[in-house]
């Protein structure tokens, strides 16, 4: 039997479907298969042109904006025992059916909620091959193929399309499949409001007119086939004609195009402390910025790199002025423990999404996006994502996409009481474990914002000098003097001329650059003090240490209340906590040992380093 993840412990009174249509009859499913308990509350699900058939029509009509409830979004009323969920259409029904079976339990008085999307496409991708491998996947194989085609069973896929609907996911890109089977999943998306978009690549020459009649007549089948096609991902493009292209052949369905630019396809030579991998998306795009076709949506990784557990949010992000463009975040865990360690990301993209692209009050990053894109974590696993706590980071993916200002605690809490049968005190201590989770994870692994000190290839534990003599770009400069990148305009790649004032001149200077960033911006002697008035070695000895010691007490207080969960469940965690630990003393100990080997100076509280 597959997990439920989070949509397992809720429960619902009866509930009447004022509505018809596709979504309102999976509403009606879903109602079905849900738990029941009795209460006095009368509770109704009901369109907007029904709404009269309720008790609290006039409190609905009331409640709706002035500029409508859009597709998407909806509104709940309750007046004493009355309770009302009510949207213009079937999609803002589905959602408004989701926010009542997460919260009904936890209502009580009178209230009025009226949601809509920050964000309006809200995106996973998925790089799974046709074989069944998922490239940078943790948590098994593929849930939609197998030996070349679409799997023949597609009750998995169906609980996953549930499993997003029900944290607002409305798109999904999928591999290029052959077309009757992209329409087989496509069918099952769709019952939950969910458009699917193929990955393709391109490499066609884009003045050639017979590139263009194929691309013209091959989406016209698609469209014939799957009439809701959402449009095409494609994860390596470089020439906006070619996007314009595949845009001009998507156009007359309403289709997008997701230009996704990874920055890292040029190759660096170590030897040249000046060529940088930070620059590459910026310096490619903004020449291009405002060249592109209205339903061209360039795809941005949320910083300069590649996903690294820290680093600066792009400056393309606040740049980019003429052209629709999505935030790209990952939660599948490549750098950040791979659903091996326990990584909570969702404080680190709430940073991200609230970052003030200006530096001086004005827009943020979520302000800013059209679309939120993240590369996702789901594989066979039996529990979905190979640690069963990774599911957290899924849930918080779509709950911040939907409001991008929302308390990451107050979703582990969410998430947890939707998915454990547990005591308020046991999920407090949950999420005590979890919620800290990425900080301490920042603490065992690179410092200050360096990154990449990886194990070449797989991408996980550690590996100091591993991408230091390669050409990814990838590097941190260690000798025995100090550390880090100059990416400063004055003597390094001028990377920080990137970024409009004031941000280019705060990280431009390293009195005022950010701790957190220090080694991304500048290279530094190993006694350079920093804002907490520790020096920078000392500060590495300190946080591996203290990262260390952290996973520690995780793994304590898990074992404290571990005999209150399933033994599937007890037993996956348990068993990641091991791993994670011995990951962390890795770290620990081989960042540690590095540094002092280079410098020579010791750790001033007289802590074990293998020398």
């Amino acid at each position: 039997m597959d997990d439920s993840a989070w949509l397992g412990t809720q429960r619902l009174p009866e509930v009447t479907v004022h509505a018809s249509g596709a979504l309102a009859q999976t509403i009606r499913a879903e109602l079905r298969q849900t738990r029941r308990f009795r209460t006095d509350v009368q509770v109704a699900v009901c369109i907007m042109t029904r709404v009269r058939e309720t008790p609290l029509w006039r409190e609905v009509e009331a409640a709706v904006p002035e500029h409508g409830l859009g597709v998407e979004g909806f509104v709940v009323v309750r007046r004493g025992n009355d309770l009302v969920v009510a949207a213009e259409g079937g999609h803002g029904l589905l959602y408004g059916y989701f926010y009542l079976l997460r919260y009904f339990e936890w209502m009580s008085g009178d209230f009025t909620v009226v949601e809509q999307p920050a964000v309006p496409i809200r995106m996973l991708d998925h790089w799974d091959q046709l074989s069944g491998a998922v490239e940078r996947g943790y948590s098994g194989r593929s849930i939609f193929f197998r030996d070349g085609s679409v799997v023949p069973d597609l009750t998995r896929v169906r609980a996953y399309a549930r499993l997003l609907a029900s944290i607002g996911i409305n798109a999904v890109a999928l591999a290029n499949a052959d077309l009757p089977e992209v329409a087989r999943l496509a069918a099952v998306f769709r019952e939950y409001g969910i458009a699917v978009s193929l990955s393709v690549e391109f490499t066609d020459d884009p003045s050639d007119e017979r590139v263009a009649r194929w691309w013209s007549a091959t989406i016209g089948r698609v469209y014939d086939a799957v009439p809701d096609f959402g449009g095409l991902v494609v994860r390596a493009g470089r020439d906006a004609e070619g996007a314009n292209l595949l845009a001009r052949a998507v156009a007359p369905y309403g289709g997008t195009v997701f230009w996704r630019y990874s920055g890292d396809e040029q190759a660096h030579d170590w030897r040249d402390r000046g060529a940088d991998r930070a620059r590459a998306a910026y310096d490619h795009l903004i020449p291009l910025d405002g060249r592109f076709e209205e339903n061209v949506v360039l795809q941005v990784k949320h910083g300069p790199t590649d996903f690294q557990v820290r680093e600066p949010v792009s400056p393309l992000l606040g740049e980019l002025q003429e052209t629709v463009f999505a935030l790209e975040l990952q939660v599948t865990q490549e750098y950040s423990g791979q659903q091996q360690d326990l990584c909570y990301l969702a404080p680190w993209w709430r940073e991200i999404l609230q970052f003030d692209t200006t530096g001086g009050g004005g827009t943020t990053v979520a302000d800013r996006i059209g679309a939120i894109v993240a590369v996702s974590n789901v594989g066979d696993a039996a529990n979905w994502t190979g640690h069963k706590l990774a599911q957290s980071n899924l849930y918080a993916f779509g709950r911040l996409a939907w409001e991008p200002a929302t308390d990451p605690v107050s979703l582990l809490h969410e998430w947890a009481a939707a998915t454990f049968a547990m005591d308020d005190r046991t999920r407090s201590e949950l999420v005590t474990i979890m919620s800290g989770s990425w900080r301490t994870y920042e603490r065992y692994t690179a410092p200050l914002g360096v990154g990449f000190m990886v194990t070449p290839r797989t991408h996980y534990g550690p590996s100091v000098n591993g991408y230091e003599y390669s050409g990814r770009g990838t590097y941190h400069f260690a000798d025995r003097y100090g550390v880090g990148v100059d990416r400063t305009v004055k003597t390094g790649s001028g990377f920080t001329g990137q970024y409009p004032e004031p941000l280019a001149g705060t990280y431009e200077d390293v009195t005022t650059c950010p701790d957190e960033l220090l080694l991304f911006f500048h290279h530094v002697a190993y006694d350079h003090v920093l804002h907490n008035g520790s020096t920078v070695l000392q500060h590495i000895y300190d946080t591996h240490f203290q990262g260390y010691a952290e996973v520690e007490a995780m793994v304590a207080r898990w074992r404290v209340i571990a005999e209150r969960f399933e033994p599937v469940v007890r037993e996956n965690i348990t068993a990641r906590f091991e791993a994670q630990l011995a990951n962390a003393r890795a770290w620990r100990d081989q960042v540690n040992t590095f540094f002092y080997r280079l410098s020579g100076v010791p750790d001033t509280q007289g802590r074990t380093i293998h020398r």
